[in-house]
């Protein structure tokens, strides 16, 4: 197949995350596996226009924000000089209508969509848009084949009008060569979780936060790394100074992807205070390590953690349930290792080989039709 790719970024942009990851992972096997890949995003400052990537053409147009502006024009370049079947919208952040732009047939991948969680993070006029743009999604893509990573993206599609028939759950992959115990099998030496994803406000970083302040009242010290970075930071630092934990949290930004396994591989646990999320690639990646999670009891969440055998499900915002969980497997060695043999065994279920197939069969049964 000939395939032309649109999302909003790839994985070499500084705002890349598990979206991106999920994209190059699954379109730089279908070309190892002879099919033809252009991939259109948005630019970044110094970034190059064109290039290649995991064996993907990749072209580069606008930025972060005006990306919508001017990505019609440049894929309109890119059908005109390159001969493409079929074309995937990868729908991540705003919906960019591509059924509208040509008559070539699309296929639509969805992490997850946003719906009033927009007005958590965003400015009231960027949230509305991105709820307005959903809500035309049903009858702009009525006839388009979708691929979703989670059975809750599946369900909150089909609310939304959807057909359900159109729609197949497709779970993200993982690296398993890569993300896997330490050889040592040594952790940090006190009590130690860690957040690893961006830091934006409506992820619910702050119930972790409140927890943990729970857990010193009661004389219980714990450790907290927020590995990330985002435009929530300089808020979250001020918070947890407010709480009185500036001696317990560490905010590490941005770290490479071998400090990022390994700590994954060190901590204690691993968290995920997010209220919807479309699947949660920390919490598998933090079980292949061997670590468990403590997580929202949230759409997409609830998939990527085995309750009580990789970790445990908490409802969203409740402080004090954070709390007991997080207390209870950080004081409770032998929890903590028969959910890490239980983190292990959830995780091998995935693999991005099975992922790149289903996917694969997707467009070819798209084309057919």
């Amino acid at each position: 197949m000939r395939l032309l790719v649109v999302n909003w970024q790839d994985r070499l942009n500084p705002w890349a995350g598990g979206a991106e990851i999920h994209l190059h992972e699954i379109f730089g096997r279908l070309v190892d596996r002879g099919h033809d890949v252009s991939l259109l995003v948005s630019s970044w400052p110094g970034a190059p226009t064109r290039e290649l990537v995991d064996g993907m053409r990749v072209v580069r147009t606008g930025s972060r924000y005006t990306f919508p502006l001017f990505a019609r024009r440049a894929f309109d370049k890119v059908i005109g000089t390159e001969s493409i079947d079929l074309v995937v919208e990868d729908i991540n952040k705003l919906p960019l209508f591509t059924t509208f732009w040509s008559d070539l047939p699309v296929v639509c991948i969805v992490p997850h969509l946003f719906g009033t969680t927009a007005f958590l993070q965003e400015s009231w006029p960027v949230a509305a848009m991105v709820w307005v743009a959903e809500r035309l999604m049903p009858r702009a893509y009525r006839d388009v084949p979708f691929e979703v990573i989670s059975h809750s993206t599946a369900a909150d599609m089909v609310s939304r009008g959807f057909d359900a028939g159109r729609i197949r759950v497709s779970y993200p992959g993982l690296d398993h060569e890569t993300f896997r115990p330490a050889d040592n099998g040594e952790r940090y030496s006190e009590p130690t979780i860690a957040y690893v994803g961006r830091l934006r406000k409506y992820k619910g970083i702050d119930v972790v936060l409140r927890a943990l302040a729970l857990l010193k009242t009661e004389g219980r010290f714990v450790r907290f790394l927020i590995v990330g970075r985002g435009d929530d930071h300089d808020r979250l630092r001020s918070y947890s100074e407010r709480l009185g934990l500036s001696e317990q949290v560490e905010f590490r930004g941005f770290v490479s992807e071998a400090e990022k396994i390994s700590i994954l591989q060190c901590c204690w646990c691993n968290v995920y205070p997010s209220p919807k999320e479309g699947w949660g690639i920390a919490n598998v990646e933090a079980a292949a390590c061997g670590t468990p999670t403590v997580a929202s009891d949230s759409p997409g969440l609830r998939e990527s953690v085995d309750n009580g055998v990789s970790g445990f499900l908490v409802p969203h915002g409740d402080e004090g349930a954070w709390a007991d969980r997080i207390g209870r497997i950080c004081s409770d060695r032998e929890l903590r290792e028969r959910m890490g043999t239980g983190g292990i065994r959830h995780a091998s279920c995935f693999t991005w080989e099975a992922t790149a197939r289903e996917t694969e069969s997707i467009l070819l049964s798209a084309l057919e039709r």
